[in-house]
């Protein structure tokens, strides 16, 4: 944020740079090195869900696009644990744009859904199945999504 420090030089005011951050960039980059990609919390509720369900699996496989949460081989079947802020759900609440700094935000945000593009597109090239879990959907009471839901059902319907 720009602040007029009420100097005048002629009829030039003079500003200066506000940091509106309440902590350092050191404590910053400490919380921001603390957000974890793999085995996250949304990323242990499906993964139980899917166990508790029979089902066997890969975890962030590198030789796919993207390094999967999932990999359900014998489906040909990944399922993406995408957190709402970062990946950009669309119509949610915590997909919200911080305040200060928006042009990087924006930027980025972008990056991550266009990198998410193109690794779905790359899976379903290859064959594969994505079905895409959102962190909202595990915290609401009707876990688990209906996609998930109907690949579990497809699962024992034909067994």
């Amino acid at each position: 944020m720009i602040q007029h420090n009420g100097c005048f030089s002629g009829s030039i005011p003079i500003l200066k740079e506000v940091n509106m951050d309440t902590i350092s960039a050191e404590h910053r980059s400490w919380n921001m090195s603390r957000i974890r990609s793999a085995d996250t919390k949304p990323e242990m509720i499906v993964r139980s869900y899917l166990h508790g369900n029979g089902f066997r699996f890969r975890l962030h496989v590198k030789n796919l696009p993207g390094h999967p949460d999932i990999v359900l081989p014998k489906y040909k079947t990944v399922v993406e644990v995408r957190g709402c802020f970062w990946h950009r759900h669309p119509g949610c609440r915590s997909a919200t744009t911080p305040s200060s700094n928006t042009d990087y935000w924006q930027a980025k945000f972008k990056r991550n859904v266009e990198r998410d593009k193109k690794h779905a597109d790359e899976l379903k090239a290859l064959g594969w199945r994505l079905i895409v879990v959102w962190e909202c959907e595990i915290s609401k009471r009707c876990f688990p999504p209906k996609e998930l839901a109907d690949f579990v059902t497809d699962h024992f319907s034909r067994n």
